[in-house]
């Protein structure tokens, strides 16, 4: 009886949750005319205005399910908040981001022009991401980032609750230097993201005293996003000397990468990697392939902390998995938004994408899922904890387990 009663309990939220993306997507929102009960404004005030939110990520293509974890973890927030960000009604739009800019462009645009949001928040790719800032700069808006992020110059309307792409290799490179008797072969796909990401791990490495294995000292580029055959690649990574691997692969590829791994001549050597190899539905998919992988990442979900025990309660009360970084990077999005708005709107004041962007800059300390972090002044990117993991039986099924501190990374 308690498991049925579980399942509708599920089909309820997620059928409110379809209800109300009907009526965003509809643009149905209207603005509320109503008289404060105590306090603050009167009839019409600026209090009864809705606070419209822009979410662009992947639902569709190669990062199809980091993007479904990033809209799931807002709405999670969302659900569990009234629908309410800063004690405001929040008229949520989605757009679909695909595989980088030639998507990613015209669903911001849509976004910003035609929904006339106030904030935007999400994107998964790098090049995305480089590709829609300047339509934020150009209309004012600020741009709450919730998936990894290219180093960015002008930061003045940019945040970031994940992380910077390089941070995931930097934080490993050191435990990889002292674990690893011998050089490491570095391996990733030939993008943006793959080159940060990268780059990160072997800057690090590097400097703490480590060698690569690659031939030529330099990372081995896989072509993204055709590269479905990585055979070729393991045969040169075992006739390369390496004690070790450390890679980069996220989505499908990652599916790809560690299953064929297991099959090849390089199986022997300890398997290296950002988080994101075996994070969300691509573990179950790897199945046993993927055991003893060690990963850095900002968030595992057996972390003990108050927050991180509601999180994961209120995301397995509507989701058969545990929750993964992209959905509580997400949630962290809201949650920053949720502060920002009631500040920006204490008193009655008007709230505007420029409140909003000011009273983010003030929010100082955020309680997490992940541990309490805060935004750097630099970057405006987490001052956060970055942890070690590996693949581990939990209970029938394999789990990323927590394994100890990495390092704390950010300005």
């Amino acid at each position: 009886m308690g498991a049925l009663v579980t399942v509708n309990v599920r089909r309820s939220s997620r059928a409110a949750r379809g209800a109300r993306r009907t009526v965003w997507a509809a643009g149905l929102a209207l603005t509320l005319t109503a008289v404060a009960a105590c306090g603050g404004g009167g009839a019409g005030s600026d209090g009864d205005k809705k606070v419209k939110i822009g979410l662009l990520a992947s639902l569709s293509g190669t990062y199809k399910a980091v993007g479904t974890d990033m809209r799931a973890g807002f709405e999670l927030y969302l659900d569990t908040h009234g629908n309410k960000l800063g004690g405001r009604e929040v008229e949520l739009s989605v757009g679909d981001e695909g595989d980088g800019p030639p998507t990613a462009v015209p669903a911001a645009t849509k976004l910003i022009k035609k929904d006339r949001v106030d904030v935007l928040t999400g994107i998964v790719g790098g090049g995305s991401f480089n590709a829609v800032l300047p339509l934020t700069k150009r209309n004012k808006i600020p741009l709450v980032g919730s998936n990894g992020r290219p180093e960015v110059k002008d930061v003045s309307n940019v945040w970031h609750t994940s992380y910077l792409s390089d941070e995931p290799g930097e934080a490993i490179a050191k435990h990889v230097e002292k674990k690893v008797d011998g050089p490491v072969y570095a391996i990733g796909p030939d993008y943006q993201g793959g080159h940060d990401e990268l780059r990160g791990f072997t800057e690090a490495f590097k400097k703490a005293g480590g060698k690569l294995a690659n031939p030529d000292g330099k990372t081995r580029w896989t072509p993204f996003p055709k590269t479905t055959n990585f055979t070729p690649y393991f045969s040169d990574i075992k006739k390369s000397g390496a004690k070790a691997v450390y890679c980069f692969y996220a989505g499908k590829a990652a599916i790809d990468f560690v299953k064929q791994y297991a099959q090849s001549d390089a199986a022997d050597l300890p398997l290296y990697s950002a988080g994101f190899l075996t994070e969300g539905s691509t573990l179950p998919a790897q199945g046993k392939a993927a055991k003893d992988i060690y990963s850095s990442l900002n968030y595992a979900a057996d972390l003990d902390n108050e927050a991180n025990r509601k999180f994961v309660a209120d995301w397995t009360a509507e989701h058969d998995s545990s929750p993964t970084t992209y959905a509580m990077s997400s949630y962290d999005a809201a949650a920053v938004l949720d502060k920002a708005i009631a500040e920006a709107g204490k008193g009655g004041k008007e709230v505007t994408s420029e409140s909003i962007n000011k009273a983010i800059g003030g929010l100082g300390q955020i309680e997490s899922p992940r541990g309490t972090w805060e935004f750097g002044d630099r970057t405006h990117a987490p001052v956060q904890k970055w942890y070690l993991r590996q693949v581990k039986p939990d209970g029938k099924k394999l789990a990323n387990v927590m394994v100890e501190d990495l390092a704390t990374l950010g300005d």
